[in-house]
């Protein structure tokens, strides 16, 4: 006696069919991502307990935070004509290291602190002759932070930021900033950045806009930001520029946009029909959604990138009536627009392009005098446009740079990279502002307490975002046990 066929227990459709269903399209693949991100769908995999499961689009635990402003100085910052001066450095100015109290300041042992075992500074030489701050400082705020005068209106917010004033790396050429964003050394391999793993973790928030932007050129670190985790978790690099924003991301001038919608779904039934023949092409499957994006965003980033309804005095507050601010408070401001509207980790680069503009061999006190008048009042301006608008509680702002410069002199005007030791601040998104965490000996060559690496900032954001970066680890993809961080719990 024949028995009836049984039922298969699976409730959703394999892959190849999903790809193969004319009916959804474009559409249906947004649909399915929304659908995933709200909790409505669950892969195949999420419904054995034994199975590793994606992230699915929801925070790891409660979030203090929705969206990043990363902004990132390339070259190289002087911490001691920043964030924290070292007046020892103008009164042993002139003598070498080995002349002043701080002569064990390059001993072996310490400099084993750092994960190195040379004597020298960056680039292989001795940066032995202090060189003087170029500036003078105070301490601002009710907190009573000190902060350079190269910075009064960074300065003038003090107690919302918090300062880490012991950061370490260990590239010392600019290779560190590929370090900065992925935690890994440029040489090590392919590793997604901090960006990527936000995007992939957390997903979308407006489906009209990309959840992760770049802002600004970039250099020695190269822009596959996803890497293993996917092409479709790339930042996508933007132009201050609505006519323009994006590569290829306008319609042709001849083209309606009902010329433009038929092209769309033939193109749509074309990849449809490749991704029957290979279903598993994640190339494919990025590419795909990059097009339905793209289409979406012809109409949304323009408006974004269009600054008409912002007030004289909202401008103004980012200095788009100074030239010497403009481009830097261009970016910033597109930046808010973007958190505002939903996007979740937004990229922003000043100076890159080469070693990246705050790279002062020489010179330094014109270099950072220009690039501190050119960055410190549109930062200013973001931290308050997004404290009046409600946005600060639940944006972080990160100002960093790949490592410092050194204490002592390069040539007659200038310091050499400096891998030590190095500051950098966050605020907003739940972290606890008019804090320093940290602390450089007195000339600011070593962190001598709480020393804290690179990927202890990427934990950090993480944690406030909600995510835990253990539970993001993708099979076969094993990470070292420094690639996850340790969150800084005295800001958080």
């Amino acid at each position: 006696m024949n028995q009836p066929k049984k039922r298969s227990s699976c409730r959703c459709s394999n892959r190849r069919a999903f790809l193969a269903d004319a009916g959804l399209g474009f559409t249906g693949l947004a649909l399915g991502a929304m659908l995933a991100r709200d909790g409505v769908l669950r892969s195949a995999a999420a419904n054995e307990p034994s199975a590793w499961s994606p992230p699915d689009g929801r925070p790891h635990f409660a979030a203090k935070a929705k969206s990043v402003i990363w902004l990132f100085m390339n070259g190289g910052v002087s911490h001691m004509e920043s964030f924290d001066p070292k007046p020892m450095l103008t009164k042993y100015a002139g003598k070498s290291i080995a002349e002043t109290p701080f002569k064990d300041a390059q001993d072996p042992e310490r400099l084993k602190l750092a994960r190195v075992t040379v004597v020298n500074d960056a680039n292989g030489q001795q940066r032995n002759k202090l060189y003087p701050l170029q500036v003078g400082f105070r301490k601002r705020g009710e907190s009573g932070i000190e902060v350079s005068d190269w910075f009064p209106h960074v300065g003038a917010l003090v107690d919302d930021l918090a300062v880490i004033r012991s950061m370490y790396t260990t590239d010392d050429n600019h290779g560190a900033q590929t370090q900065f964003h992925s935690g890994r050394h440029m040489l090590d391999g392919e590793y997604p950045t901090l960006g990527a793993w936000v995007h992939y973790g957390l997903g979308s928030v407006n489906d009209d806009l990309p959840q992760f932007i770049s802002l600004g050129r970039r250099e020695y670190w190269n822009a596959k930001d996803g890497h293993y985790l996917g092409p479709e978790h790339d930042a996508i690099p933007l132009r201050i520029d609505p006519a323009n924003p994006l590569d290829f991301g306008k319609r042709e001038l001849a083209c309606t946009a009902e010329e433009q919608r038929v092209g769309f779904d033939l193109v749509g039934r074309l990849n449809r029909l490749r991704g029957v023949e290979y279903p598993d092409d994640p190339a494919l499957a990025a590419r795909i959604k990059a097009y339905e994006l793209a289409f979406r965003m012809q109409t949304s980033v323009p408006e974004v990138l269009d600054f008409a309804d912002e007030t004289a005095e909202a401008q103004a507050l980012y200095g788009l009536d100074r030239p010497e601010t403009r481009d830097f408070g261009l970016q910033l401001l597109a930046a808010r627009r973007l958190v505002e509207r939903g996007v979740r980790f937004v990229q922003i680069q000043h100076g890159a392009g080469g070693a990246g503009v705050w790279d002062a061999h020489s010179k330094l006190k014109s270099n950072h005098e220009k690039n501190c008048l050119a960055v410190d009042r549109p930062i200013a301006g973001l931290l308050q446009d997004l404290k009046r608008r409600g946005l600060l509680d639940e944006t972080i702002v990160l100002f960093a740079t790949e490592f410092g410069r050194t204490p002592g002199t390069q040539g007659a005007d200038g310091r050499d990279h400096h891998i030590y030791s190095f500051s950098v601040w966050l605020a907003g998104g739940g972290v606890r502002g008019g804090t320093v965490v940290g602390r450089t000996d007195e000339i600011g060559f070593h962190a001598v307490e709480n020393r804290r690496y690179v990927t202890d900032v990427h934990a950090t954001i993480l944690k406030q975002l909600g995510l835990d970066p253990r539970r993001l680890e993708v099979p076969g993809r094993k990470r070292l046990e420094i690639d996850f961080g340790r969150p800084i719990a005295e800001i958080t």
